[in-house]
């Protein structure tokens, strides 16, 4: 006799019944839903998604960079890439320039750290750098996330964050950088009033935070 051991908490894919539940209140939240089967089929749609020539700004995202798509956009040159542009600029003398760069891009693409099932997404951030395209500047957003993200409710979502996503990124952020990562700010997106504005990919399998 075999015992199935659960995955750890916020870590296993949800069952496809609960994708469903959460891409409908999503969708009746004014958002654009589409259920995929993994990491293949989000590049496909978001090269689909994208016109060749659009201004993108690539939020820094696990999901995007595992998934290929961070370098599917900073590195093609088939995009008017943000990314690599405030890369190469001085931030002691063109602050100014990079912030608006960020803010108001044709195209802002990145992930979430949790989606409800009752159609919130919502996003932690030491920076902040993504928040305002996030949450109107640019002209379109895209948010890829993997199914184990999905939640049951917003305080669920919190709990996500700062109990599976910041030991994580701090992880991550000290040996990148050698500082801590914080939550420091927080967006949560419970409708998109603007028709085909945002657009959410969730996948059948995990992948990222």
């Amino acid at each position: 006799m075999t015992t199935s051991i659960p995955a750890p908490p916020f870590t296993g894919a949800v069952p496809g019944q609960r994708l469903e539940r959460a891409a409908a209140a999503l969708t009746a939240h004014g958002f654009t839903v589409e259920i995929l089967d993994g990491v293949a089929a989000a590049r496909t749609r978001v090269r689909e998604l994208i016109p060749e020539g659009a201004g993108v700004f690539t939020a820094a995202s696990e999901t995007l960079r595992l998934s290929g798509i961070d370098e599917d956009i900073n590195g093609s040159g088939r995009y008017d890439a943000v990314k690599p542009r405030i890369l190469a600029m001085d931030r002691a003398t063109r602050m100014d320039e990079i912030r608006r760069l960020c803010a108001g891009p044709d195209v802002v693409i990145g992930s979430v750290h949790a989606v409800t099932e009752t159609g919130s997404l919502v996003v932690a951030s030491g920076s902040g750098s993504q928040l305002p395209a996030y949450s109107g500047g640019a002209a379109r957003a895209i948010w890829i996330a993997g199914a184990q993200k999905v939640v049951p409710d917003l305080s669920t979502a919190l709990r996500r964050i700062e109990d599976h996503c910041l030991p994580l990124e701090n992880a991550r952020a000290l040996k990148a950088y050698g500082t801590p990562s914080a939550v420091n700010r927080l967006l949560i997106l419970n409708a998109e009033h603007q028709p085909g504005r945002g657009t959410v990919l969730l996948l059948r399998e995990t992948i990222g935070f």
